[in-house]
């Protein structure tokens, strides 16, 4: 349609649907691909997926997507128990269904580092850990 001039249009009966999050269910332990899942299960898996994928290495992702490890490798771990929360809760607050990261609980073992932690979700809550193989690269 064509604009006219003088003529206002309100858009008053637009509607925000928001659709179900329906994706593909990743079996981790066989490394297969089966069935459907959608909601908490669906947002765990996206959080795995995120804490998985080094950010700004693949063409195929944006900007945004991923989590920041690499430039921690080497650093001093008070550096590291810091900065890992932080890249954390940036990462996955890029999804649009996570609200917020909380209650972190940081830990170390020959230089590796294992963070426990909180998301809030649209439809619920997940308790998450990330371990973090430092003297592994």
């Amino acid at each position: 349609m064509i604009p006219v001039a003088g003529k206002t249009t309100f858009l008053q009966d637009i509607q925000e649907v928001q659709y179900p999050n329906l994706t593909y269910k990743m079996n981790f332990e066989d490394e297969t691909i089966r069935n459907y899942t959608n909601d908490l299960e669906a947002i765990e898996q996206a959080c795995y997926k995120i804490l998985s994928t080094e950010r700004y290495r693949y063409i195929i992702y944006s900007w945004g997507y991923g989590i920041e490890l690499e430039a921690l490798f080497g650093q001093p771990l008070p550096y590291v128990y810091s900065e890992l929360p932080r890249r954390i809760k940036e990462a996955l607050l890029y999804d649009d269904r996570i609200s917020d990261v909380t209650d972190f609980q940081l830990s170390h073992k020959k230089g590796d580092v294992t963070a426990l932690f909180t998301v809030v979700t649209t439809a619920g809550t997940l308790e998450l850990s990330k371990e973090v193989q430092f003297n592994h690269v």
